[in-house]
């Protein structure tokens, strides 16, 4: 008995450690496709592609959005209640757009805030990142559920 526990403890702290790293990649994902393709092209002059694909190759640079679609739900879908799969699987939105709209608002000015296409823009990536952690934790539920009765 005590055994089963001190592996469901350590089970426990990989998935936390696992869910921890799959948000800051997220966070980092998220980051760099909220820079605008300007600054791109000014930081890496170089590159052809810049303007189009960020700071990634062409080959890698088709696979960020499929990983910024996959990372909420594997996130949700690793974490034990739904509260934290949401918490989770926004956290790097909330991060991201935090810094975008401080940028933003910097430059442009304080009104970027209260603009509706800019509002509607952030609130819709929040419910994006919120229903991919909420499918993700459903089918990690449904998951249980059914290897469990089996």
């Amino acid at each position: 008995m005590l055994n089963v526990s001190l592996q469901g403890t350590a089970q426990s702290k990989q998935r936390s450690i696992l869910v921890i790293a799959l948000v800051v990649l997220e966070t980092l994902l998220v980051t760099t496709a909220l820079i605008p393709a300007q600054l791109w092209t000014r930081l890496l002059p170089n590159s052809a592609n810049a303007g189009l694909d960020g700071p990634f190759p062409a080959s890698v640079a088709l696979v960020i959005p499929f990983l910024l679609y996959v990372i909420p739900t594997l996130v949700g879908f690793l974490c034990r209640n739904w509260q934290q799969a949401l918490f989770y699987a926004t956290l790097p939105a909330w991060i991201g757009l935090g810094l975008f709209v401080t940028a933003a608002t910097l430059k442009v000015g304080i009104f970027y805030l209260v603009s509706n296409d800019k509002i509607t823009g952030n609130v819709s990536v929040l419910i994006l990142f919120a229903a991919l952690g909420g499918i993700g934790w459903l089918a990690q539920s449904i998951f249980l559920s059914r290897r469990s009765t089996n």
